[in-house]
């Protein structure tokens, strides 16, 4: 499903751990590390898309968790050139994304990636709340900005200011070219207190 303007809709989740820190997962036979998503059906809501998306994902029921927040209206990014497939018969230049912010209220042994026959990931840890930002690939840092800065005040009143401190000047920028590098390093956790590279597979 493929709007007008070339965008196709697309839910974003933000898994959130009581304590602020986010999950943050690895895709499958690559190195790089995103938020869960996925394309809507034409017969879903965004609510729906979302919880379908959160279990072929994640593993995770809405018994598990707690729906905190979403981003009013759409968010948008654009694929990169090499990404746009000009041979399909709709071409989609990018997602147009509804965020959810969510709360683990269930156990880390509830998280599953392999669910699924094609598990999206592969691997997972838990990482400071703004990390994402500058670790996600290029092209989808503006949008993780605008997904994060709007969501933040709600995981602030969860899980406190110390959690989920106010970002620097350099998450605000639209132009996430310009963006600085965050060398904040990733606080490793998986389950059972799990060492780096051991996270739920």
């Amino acid at each position: 499903m493929i709007d007008p303007d070339g965008y196709r809709p697309n839910v974003g989740i933000v898994l959130m751990h009581p304590d602020g820190r986010l999950f943050w997962a690895r895709r499958v036979h690559r190195d790089g590390w995103q938020f869960p998503q996925g394309g809507m059906n034409s017969d879903e809501t965004p609510l729906e898309a979302m919880y379908r998306e959160l279990r072929e994902e994640t593993g995770l029921l809405p018994e598990h968790v707690e729906v905190l927040g979403a981003t009013p209206g759409w968010l948008r990014y654009r694929l990169p050139q090499r990404a746009i497939r000009r041979h399909d018969r709709l071409v989609c230049i990018g997602q147009k994304q509804v965020w959810f912010l969510l709360r683990l209220t269930g156990q880390e042994s509830d998280l599953r990636l392999d669910l699924t026959d094609k598990p999206e990931f592969d691997n997972w840890r838990w990482v400071d709340f703004w990390y994402p930002v500058a670790h996600v690939v290029m092209f989808k840092r503006g949008v993780y900005a605008r997904a994060l800065n709007h969501l933040a005040p709600v995981a602030r009143q969860v899980a406190g200011p110390q959690a989920v401190p106010a970002p620097g000047p350099e998450f605000h920028c639209q132009d996430p070219r310009s963006q600085p590098r965050n060398r904040q390093r990733a606080r490793w956790r998986g389950p059972g207190g799990a060492e780096p590279g051991q996270g739920s597979r």
